[in-house]
């Protein structure tokens, strides 16, 4: 059976077949993944497929989306189904309705609301401190790797950086990277590693406060300059640590009463963590942390996927509303 290729048009993957395209190319923002929604013959289960970008180690991405399998937490994005040995390669986990990070920009029509841009980090910086802890470099987080939920953020494309290239090849302009937030150490190739997560995240957010995937400090929100200047700072020991920016990010302006617009999935029952940076995060997505134009389009999304018939040729696009 063969995979799509990146660009939404129809086709089969595994046993699933493609519904539409979950990406808006009008962004312009490199994805490391081609990701499609997809729904099973009986149209019983809709899951979000990714496949390989064109030029990518098939062996690779399939490595790292066995890896995700292990990642905990409850903002992570493991995979949890995987191609057979004979098949092209796929991975799947089932469908959320959610807009990846950049598609949320121009929905909002501009840089997103400090506020989110909090809750944003916050969930992050907990997904990327439970993965850090199992032994786990993300090395993969950038614009596209984020996708927002009405719930809160996911991250995936684990191991983008990885799949790219090997270590100790040079990974600068390779297809499907981001180059403002991949670290530097990486481009170079470099050895993924924990400091290098902090790296993209602090350019991720940078990118979501300003709508640049390069910007200038100054142009970064007031209370968040002097931490994310440091995040993306050339010296890896110069970064700050999780903890540290879950304090940054969980603070000012943060609401701390209600509950989030809808239950959070529970943390893995193997992990016995601290359950204080979970709350913290919890907190700051409460209700209101997503703009109404965002909210309404993953729902417009939502409703087009459950009308839509598999091998519909139209992508989920989402356009600003006036």
């Amino acid at each position: 059976m063969h995979a799509p290729h990146q660009g939404g048009r129809p086709g089969r993957t595994g046993p699933y077949r493609v519904v539409t395209g979950l990406d808006d190319g009008a962004s312009g923002m490199p994805v490391p993944e081609g990701r499609y929604i997809a729904r099973s013959a009986d149209g019983g289960r809709t899951v979000l497929i990714s496949v390989p970008t064109e030029g990518a180690d098939p062996l690779r991405f399939m490595a790292e989306a066995d890896s995700s399998r292990y990642l905990l937490g409850p903002w992570s994005s493991p995979a949890t189904e995987l191609a057979g040995p004979d098949e092209a390669p796929w991975h799947a986990r089932p469908y959320l309705p959610a807009l990846p990070l950049p598609t949320a920009l121009l929905v909002h029509g501009g840089p997103l609301p400090e506020r989110t841009v909090r809750a944003i980090g916050a969930a992050l910086v907990e997904t990327l401190s439970i993965g850090h802890g199992q032994g786990l470099a993300h090395a993969g987080v950038s614009p596209a790797a984020v996708l927002l939920a009405a719930d809160g953020p996911r991250l995936g494309c684990f191991g983008a950086v990885r799949v790219a290239a090997p270590d100790g090849v040079p990974r600068s302009g390779l297809p499907g990277l981001e180059s403002g937030s991949l670290p530097p150490e990486q481009a170079a190739g470099g050895r993924p590693d924990p400091m290098g997560d902090i790296y993209a995240l602090g350019a991720t957010l940078a990118y979501a406060a300003t709508g640049h995937t390069v910007p200038e400090s100054h142009q970064f929100p007031a209370a968040l300059r002097a931490v994310l200047r440091r995040c993306v700072s050339r010296d890896p020991a110069a970064r700050p640590r999780p903890a540290e920016l879950l304090d940054v990010f969980s603070a000012v302006g943060a609401p701390v009463t209600g509950p989030a617009s809808s239950p959070a999935p529970a943390p893995h029952p193997a992990t016995e963590v601290d359950q204080r940076p979970a709350s913290r995060a919890e907190a700051v997505l409460g209700p209101g942390w997503l703009p109404g134009r965002v909210i309404a389009a993953i729902a417009h999304q939502s409703a087009r996927v459950l009308a839509a018939e598999p091998s519909a040729r139209q992508p989920v696009t989402t356009h600003r509303q006036d």
